[in-house]
């Protein structure tokens, strides 16, 4: 009987493994070329941003009344209109507006792109925050649309400063303190294997905030997208 049962647990061990490796394969490869297909890249988010902080300039918006929204809202408007016309179906219908905690810090995103490679969203707060970047399997490219982020990598005496128009490339594997000081709104566009991020989008709801209303609303709007996204072979 002994025998028996060390054979049959080899057995499932075997069988687990035989599943866990290549699942795990699949995963790892998730993010890069060829299994995933991009169609966004970094150069394109700083672009869309750049034109859009010109087309509020260009109004004027906010000049007289910095802070009421004004400026904010034309730049964020801009933004996600220039992607729909840009990037069509793969642009999500009506989005909305989540909180979203994660490493520490809070916000709202407005979730545009969700796919197993890639995603775009609107990142800011009206108030000012400040948290851990997170550290991942993807490259973040965070475009300043209106504010500032203050940004701290481990070992270095001096904050890195990022003002309207800059990007704030995160390489993969790497992670750093940042800060919103005020008022802050930006086009965030990650590009890798997604799925990497989704622990650290939701972590905060089981270890602080208990909110399962903005927890439902990630889960359901990250899957809804990815599931769209693979039915047009985007991966």
């Amino acid at each position: 009987m002994v025998q028996k049962g060390r054979a049959a647990r080899g057995r499932a061990a075997a069988v687990a493994t035989l599943v866990a490796v290549p699942l795990l394969a699949v995963f790892l490869a998730i993010g890069n070329e060829p299994l995933s297909t991009f169609v966004f890249d970094g150069d394109s988010m700083q672009q869309i941003a750049r034109d859009a902080i010109r087309h509020a300039d260009a109004l004027n918006v906010g000049v007289m009344s910095p802070g009421d929204g004004a400026r904010e809202k034309v730049i964020l408007d801009h933004v996600v209109q220039s992607l729909q016309a840009r990037y069509g179906e793969h642009i999500l219908p009506e989005p909305r507006w989540i909180f979203n905690n994660a490493g520490g810090a809070m916000g709202a995103m407005l979730v545009l792109h969700c796919s197993l490679s890639e995603y775009v969203i609107l990142f800011g707060t009206a108030l000012g925050t400040e948290g851990h970047t997170g550290r991942f399997l993807a490259d973040d490219y965070f475009t300043i649309l209106y504010g500032e982020q203050w940004a701290f990598p481990a070992g270095s005496l001096t904050k890195e400063i990022y003002r309207p128009g800059d990007q704030h490339w995160l390489p993969r594997y790497t992670s750093k303190q940042y800060k919103m000081p005020d008022s802050c709104w930006a086009l965030e566009y990650a590009r890798g294997n997604i799925l990497s991020m989704i622990p650290f989008g939701l972590l905060d709801t089981f270890t602080s905030t208990a909110d399962v209303v903005p927890l439902a609303q990630t889960i359901y709007v990250s899957a809804y997208g990815m599931v769209r996204e693979m039915i047009r072979g985007k991966f």
